[in-house]
């Protein structure tokens, strides 16, 4: 029986712990914080819990590392000689390039980093808000370090397809990144300012499903999606800008009153809408 190591028991670490206990895994978990692992136990989503890595790391043969991006540096270095000496390590952070290059000089020499990114999560936080069936039909991304072999990437894909996912793909590092201050980052950020455009309490009482369904990831994580957003900076600009630049053109062509690029606007994103229901 394969044992898989995660650690930061948060709502993605809780899914992947649920979801590897019911594929059959042992799951070892590790969190600094005492009350996520009792949970987790309670739930029967870990066969083990430790808040000290130290005690347990060797018995993982895969790693899945579930922290703030922020935190992945300083959790390597104090940890990473204790790994499981042929140890598959998988991080999952909204943010590749600058925290891939931190980790590949810490990880020991027979260990290798992949990079994954499975495109689902929660607005809550908190192991109480994670499920099992979070990952099902969702995107998957693999983004391969410099240390990853053929069988790491065949580890990933398998992983991904036990877990639920839909389709897999295979990024570089800073394709993803890019890929992701569109399609994430972006989208958080215009969610955040639309709810924030007015400040009327009684907007509550009088709102439609088009608002609550734009406005649904407005409920945001302030210390993980701060970090993300200054680790992918420049890309995430360069995104505003060209949303700024859009919704310009659109405020220019409702001033003229100009009814044929309208509906042309609203015919294209159809279009390219439909592409995207499942």
């Amino acid at each position: 029986m394969k044992t898989i190591g995660i650690v930061g028991l948060g709502v993605m670490g809780g899914s992947f712990s649920a979801r590897a206990k019911e594929l059959g895994y042992k799951v070892i978990g590790f969190d600094l914080d005492q009350n996520a692992l009792d949970f987790a136990m309670e739930k029967g989503w870990l066969d083990e819990g430790y808040t000290d890595p130290k005690e347990a790391l060797a018995k993982c043969e895969t790693l899945i590392l579930c922290l703030y991006p922020t935190l992945m540096e300083g959790w390597m270095k104090e940890n990473g000689e204790y790994l499981h000496q042929e140890a598959i390590i998988m991080e999952i952070a909204g943010v590749k390039s600058s925290i891939m290059d931190q980790l590949e000089t810490l990880i020991p020499e027979g260990r290798q980093l992949v990079s994954i990114h499975p495109m689902c999560g929660r607005e809550s936080r908190g192991i109480q808000f994670s499920s099992p069936r979070i990952f099902q039909n969702a995107n998957f991304i693999i983004i391969p370090s410099s240390q990853t072999t053929a069988k790491g990437i065949v580890e990933a894909s398998s992983l991904a397809k036990e877990l639920g996912c839909g389709k897999i793909s295979v990024l570089n590092a800073d394709e993803h990144d890019d890929m992701i201050a569109f399609l994430s980052q972006l989208t958080h950020v215009i969610a955040v300012s639309l709810m924030n455009t007015h400040d009327n309490d009684h907007l509550v009482e009088y709102s439609g499903d088009s608002f609550r369904d734009l406005t649904r990831i407005a409920k945001i994580n302030e210390d993980m999606w701060s970090e993300l957003f200054l680790l992918n900076k420049e890309k995430l600009l360069t995104e505003i800008d060209a949303f700024a630049d859009s919704l310009q053109n659109f405020r220019k062509t409702l001033e003229e009153e100009d009814v044929q690029t309208m509906k042309d606007m609203f015919i294209q994103s159809t279009q390219k809408r439909i592409k995207f229901d499942r």
